[in-house]
């Protein structure tokens, strides 16, 4: 295991326990708003990290996916509006991430015919669908969305007790990210990698690009599809509006600015943005018209164009290049001082060169 890796592993497992810990150390609301919210929505920017890294696919239609899976479990259990189905939670659960891997797998199949700003727009236009869709038939969404969903009995109530749902979303979040590793490590995530790089070597090759990509955008679907149930776990409800394209445009910011090609910027990015958003209407000053405290949108734009600008790799850019930078620095104190080795009293850049002895080479 190369020092990377291993200081990334060490790193993760660190941030695991300092969150084990969170509700003795936390309040109960930063617990259940920011920390809560930012391990779903990181679920669900790591689904857009793993297709944007490691297939080189930027999706906008996760959203929509995850929207597929939030409906189909809140209209398979017992809820006010929808279908009303009444099935186990559990039960419902298999399901709906069933529903979202089906879905995304079909979509997948007609996105991946094409490439960059085309791949793009028809995700977009899946989210554009699936948000229609919903929106129009309102015997799964009802009128005003599908409210009062039956938890899992794990989950308990969030409203009076939140740490079982944060502890279900830690979990998650930590099985996703350690599964994410270890698929991008196997032949499967290895050609993923080729096909991101070099699709028409890998295609030369005998690879059947088409289908990897395919494959791969079920991958993140699978992962969409968990921060969909967590979402609805969260809110206990879900509508048309929480698929809209603003969303959609919330998650890629929560990617961008954690780091779109960094897993662990999902939820680093996902954090920061709780944070602004629950915090900056309280401290933002107010500004005439241009900023204020209802001007989060306003806020998270500049901090989105300030990380683009210094860093495109994000909040885990910048610190990855803090990390080189003290690293030369560490290296350029090194060499420094080897050239200070002495030999008896004299500097080894200094030192006189040994004279040839009297049997050495003659012309």
């Amino acid at each position: 295991m190369t020092d990377t890796r291993r200081t990334t592993w060490i790193g993760t497992g660190v941030a695991v326990a300092l969150l084990a810990l969170a509700p003795l150390i936390f309040t109960e609301y930063f617990v259940s708003v920011i920390l809560t919210q930012a391990l779903w929505l990181g679920v669900a920017a790591a689904s857009l990290i793993f297709l944007s890294g490691y297939a080189g696919m930027v999706s906008l239609g996760q959203v929509g996916i995850y929207g597929v899976a939030g409906f189909v479990f809140a209209n398979l259990v017992a809820a006010d509006g929808g279908l009303d189905v009444a099935l186990s939670p559990y039960l419902a659960v298999v399901l709906a991430v069933a529903a979202a891997v089906l879905v995304g797998l079909v979509f997948g199949a007609v996105a991946c015919r094409s490439e960059g700003i085309y791949f793009l727009m028809i995700t977009l236009a899946f989210s554009v669908i699936i948000y229609y869709f919903f929106s129009q038939v309102t015997q799964l969404s009802g009128f005003g969305g599908v409210n009062s969903v039956e938890l899992p009995g794990l989950i308990g109530d969030p409203g009076a007790d939140p740490v079982p749902l944060f502890y279900v979303s830690l979990a998650a979040s930590a099985l996703i990210y350690a599964g994410i590793r270890y698929l991008v490590r196997t032949p499967f995530g290895l050609t993923l990698q080729g096909i991101r790089d070099e699709p028409a070597r890998m295609r030369a090759l005998g690879y059947n690009v088409g289908l990897h990509k395919t494959l791969a955008f079920g991958v993140g679907a699978l992962v969409a599809g968990v921060a969909g149930v967590l979402s609805v776990f969260y809110n206990q409800r879900i509508s048309p509006g929480s698929v809209n394209i603003s969303q959609a445009i919330d998650v890629l910011v929560v990617a961008v600015v954690g780091g779109l090609y960094r897993l662990e910027g999902a939820w680093i990015g996902a954090l920061v943005f709780g944070l602004i958003d629950n915090y900056s209407r309280e401290y933002t000053p107010e500004i005439g018209t241009v900023l204020g405290p209802d001007r989060f949108n306003t806020l998270i734009g500049i901090v989105f164009l300030l990380i683009v600008l210094l860093s495109p790799g994000g909040l885990v850019g910048i610190w990855e290049q803090l990390r080189a930078r003290s690293r030369g620095v560490g290296r350029t104190r090194m060499a420094g001082l080897d050239a200070d080795v002495t030999v008896g009293d004299t500097p080894a850049a200094t030192a006189p060169a040994p004279a040839l002895k009297e049997g050495g080479p003659r012309r």
